[in-house]
């Protein structure tokens, strides 16, 4: 099995989450799920943990199959706490 290949645009170092915190919060993550609405076909969301313990979340395009291309990411907004827990 291909390992997902995962890019980042800029945009995902605006909130200043390096680089190693964004990937492990994106391979540790406890909820992932599509975004639905106008112009947000293969987008995702991902609720994971950084190497602190801090609870991240991270948008992310579905390219191909193949690659990921990771555009957000910030310390997680108590609006999606909910998704832990459903």
């Amino acid at each position: 099995m291909d390992e997902i290949v995962i890019e980042f645009d800029k945009s995902a170092f605006k909130h200043d989450v390096g680089r190693e915190d964004i990937l492990h919060a994106f391979r540790s993550y406890l909820y992932d799920g599509p975004i639905e609405g106008a112009g947000y076909k293969d987008t995702y969301l991902r609720l994971g943990v950084d190497r602190a313990g801090n609870l991240l979340e991270i948008v992310y395009h579905e390219i191909d199959g193949r690659t990921d291309l990771i555009f957000h990411a910030m310390k997680c907004r108590s609006k999606y706490y909910h998704l832990l827990n459903p």
